[in-house]
């Protein structure tokens, strides 16, 4: 039988999933639920050493011992117990070696108030482990997954790119002493590999997985061009395409044509018919918060990550691997591999491709297309969303080169509606900071006209971006403001809170005239659609020494109701 500590079970699951066999144990009653658990898995083998500074270079000379470096973990109780590892850990981090490190703490409501054996134990160890975490005593599914996730990191990172000492914190509540689990629970373990080679020598397993889908999916967050490395990637995609579904933002660096799957998935909800079975998973953040609980929604679907870098990105919940790789060599090997197979050249995998993969995306494709049918058809009224498109729409018949800037919040959101064209915007952290200042930047490295289509409270915000004498004409803001962080009305619930317009959302009555003149920047206000459409044409158009800012003045209700009305049209379809 095993304990009953959530977290724990999860940790001893893992560590057996991850092939740790050795853990070296210290006395204690804090880390008793943990002794016992390894104490009682038929696969794991435990050392007793009382010392616990002894114990760490005990658990070092384990790891040594099988000449190829194997993860030996350590087990300690809470307070100076996990201290006394330092020596060995430090030793562990200058040899290379993979050690694991299990400490029991007490909840951290406790530190610092004179209980028994209480020190900050997460981060104590410092810079001589590779990773260190805290795990949660989970409460709910979403607690359970972070708590998985945690030690799944933290074990991967032992062997990443070397060997080296990482750290997992376990806090357990009282009672520690109940044993009642009679079988460990059966974890997801997320697995590392590395796919550097020519074409052929592709993970096998990924790409069977994807080849033999019945409903494999593609989904790429916000890339730049140093991340893809490919200058034929639109025939790639096309390729990919004819077999699955691809669908990415205009944050794609790579942006092709566009792919509007958030008004898909407005009408289909968590329909599990439009669920992926396997997903390819490349780029940065995704904006759409509807693709991710889509996602989350697709809890038997396998996730590939492919990232140069290796790192963990488990946005959807349900990560089985990541490929370390450059993701359009990947995907240029998986197009290869695919070739072979169709034409019967494969030798290596008897690859079966699913006749249900070409049913999936006929679904998808036939619903993308009556999006796309309703966007054209769809005339919002004055608002921030009939500013966006009219400007998106002037943009396209413009000739030259251009870059576009889009902030974050509402802005951003309507260009993943209208956007033909690359997007840049902070979204790696996703603020409102600093949006005006990243635009202005970039217009200083360029002769190329640079637009930031930006709202209120953002542009207030990073004001001082112009106040800057290096800025020049080729420089121009689309600021929609309507009083307040309208984004904040889209909060279903929020509108019941008294306190929503004033303190949440900000709502204010400033206009940015005065910042334009004391800046020398050419200014023009917008209060009708006659004018907001006159003054982006002045924006695409005019020429000028100093950068200009069109202000579009609209209301907050008005710009609420213009993407209701949008996405309502979807449910009635």
């Amino acid at each position: 039988m095993y304990s009953n500590k959530e977290n724990v079970n999860i940790l001893t699951a893992l560590l057996v999933k991850h092939r740790v066999r050795h853990v070296v144990v210290c006395p204690g009653s804090r880390n008793a639920p943990i002794v016992h658990n390894l104490n009682e898995c038929p696969d794991i083998t435990c050392y007793p050493v009382t010392d616990e500074r002894s114990a760490g270079f005990y658990a070092l000379g384990l790891a040594l011992q099988a000449g190829a470096p194997r993860v030996v973990g350590v087990c300690v109780t809470s307070g100076t117990a996990l201290l006394n590892l330092l020596p060995a850990v430090a030793e562990a981090y200058y040899q290379q070696v993979p050690l694991v490190v299990i400490s029991a703490d007490r909840p951290s409501r406790w530190i610092d108030q004179q209980d028994g054996q209480t020190l900050p134990q997460p981060d104590a160890l410092g810079r001589f482990v590779r990773k260190a975490v805290s795990l949660p005593e989970p409460h709910d599914d979403e607690e359970r997954w972070f708590c998985n996730r945690l030690v799944n990191e933290t074990l991967l990172s032992v062997r990443h790119h070397g060997y080296g000492p990482a750290h997992i914190n376990i806090p357990i509540s009282e009672p520690l002493f109940e044993f009642a689990v009679e079988a460990l629970p059966d974890e997801r373990k997320i697995v590392r590999r590395f796919d550097y080679g020519e074409a052929g020598d592709v993970d096998e397993i990924m790409i069977r997985h994807f080849i033999e889908a019945k409903h494999p999916m593609i989904v790429i967050g916000q890339t730049h061009s140093d991340m893809i490395h490919d200058e034929e990637w639109g025939s790639l995609m096309s390729f990919l395409a004819a077999h699955a579904i691809v669908l990415y933002e205009p944050l794609c660096n790579y942006f092709l044509t566009s792919v509007h799957f958030d008004e898909v998935l407005s009408l289909v909800g968590n329909d599990e018919t439009y669920m992926p079975d396997v997903v390819l998973h490349l780029g940065g953040t995704i904006v759409s918060k509807r693709l991710k609980k889509f996602l989350r929604a697709a809890k038997n679907a396998k996730v590939y990550y492919l990232d140069v870098e290796g790192r963990v990105c488990d946005v959807f919940m349900h990560l089985t691997e990541v490929v370390e790789c450059l993701p359009a060599q990947t995907l240029w090997n998986i197009k290869y591999e695919y070739e072979m197979m169709l034409d019967g050249q494969t030798e290596r995998v008897a690859f079966h491709p699913s006749v249900e993969a070409q049913s999936f995306c006929r679904l998808w494709h036939k619903q993308l297309g009556k999006a796309a049918s309703l966007l054209q058809v769809f005339v919002p009224a004055y608002s921030q969303m009939a500013a966006v498109k009219y400007f998106e729409e002037q943009l396209s018949l413009r000739a030259g080169q251009t870059a576009v800037h889009y902030a974050n919040s509402s802005a951003v959101r309507l260009a993943c509606i209208y956007a033909q064209h690359p997007v840049f915007c902070n979204r790696g952290v996703n603020g409102i900071d600093g949006s005006l200042s990243t635009a202005a930047g970039y217009s200083l490295g360029t002769d190329d006209l640079v637009f930031c289509v930006i709202g209120d409270l953002s542009f207030f915000y990073d004001q001082n971006a112009l106040w800057n004498q290096s800025l020049r004409g080729n420089f121009r803001i689309l600021l929609m403001n309507n009083g307040k962080g309208g984004i904040f009305n889209m909060l279903q619930g929020l509108e019941q809170s008294p306190a929503r317009d004033k303190y949440v959302a900000a709502e204010h009555h400033t206009s940015a005239k005065g910042i334009c003149e004391q800046n020398d920047v050419v200014y023009r206000r917008a209060e009708n659609m006659v004018e907001m459409q006159d003054g982006i044409d002045r924006l695409l158009q005019e020429q000028s020494d100093r950068p200009m800012l069109l202000e579009v003045f609209t209301d907050a209700a008005e710009d609420e109701r213009a993407l209701k009305d949008y996405y309502g049209q979807f449910k009635k379809k």
